[in-house]
């Protein structure tokens, strides 16, 4: 596997290395010895799997607290627009995001740390996402953002008249009005 920076260093791709042959390909996508020597020490608690049609968004979404979640993303069928937005009051690139093409093709994976919203846009058909979680699911903690907030000015590569929302999705609060964010200077992997 190999690291590729992002604009925001704490925002990584993982590219794996794919053995292909005639029968097809293989490669490791999550080794936990390699992942806390290159990227991070991290404990993943949850796997989750969603399927969404064309033009859907979902996001931006991220938990608040000690209930922050860190998040490994990638997508085993078609392709999306990842993006992850630091939201830690006080860091270099605080309101600053990245955007990242995942595909099927690709087998790309980008690495979510805590302290960052984190959504994305399905650019194909249709797109199998998977993720692993360094904490579990805690409705009551959820915080989100407003997809199409211009203070973020995230371009979600989708005509407007495509995009296709969840009613909870489409009502969340613009960045300069979210509640509770992150602090950079506090250590949220801290037990």
């Amino acid at each position: 596997m190999k690291i590729i920076p992002t604009d925001i260093k704490e925002v990584v791709v993982i590219a794996p290395r794919l053995f292909e042959d005639a029968r097809g390909y293989f490669f490791e996508s999550w080794t936990e010895e390699w992942f806390n020597a290159a990227v991070r020490p991290i404990r993943f608690v949850q796997d989750n799997e969603s399927k969404s049609c064309y033009g859907v968004v979902r996001g931006l979404h991220y938990q608040k607290g000690r209930f922050a979640q860190s998040k490994l993303v990638r997508v085993i069928r078609g392709r999306v627009l990842d993006v992850a937005v630091d939201i830690r009051r006080g860091s270099p690139t605080f309101g600053q995001h990245v955007a990242v093409e995942l595909s099927e093709e690709n087998h790309w994976q980008l690495f979510i740390p805590r302290g960052f919203a984190h959504g994305f846009s399905v650019l194909s058909e249709e797109a199998v996402f998977q993720y692993k979680c360094d904490n579990y699911y805690a409705p009551q903690q959820e915080g989100a953002i407003a997809w199409d907030d211009p203070d973020l000015g995230i371009d979600w590569r989708l005509p407007a008249g495509d995009i296709i929302l969840s009613a909870k999705d489409a009502a969340h609060p613009r960045f300069r009005e979210a509640g509770e964010l992150f602090d950079y200077n506090e250590d949220y992997y801290a037990e």
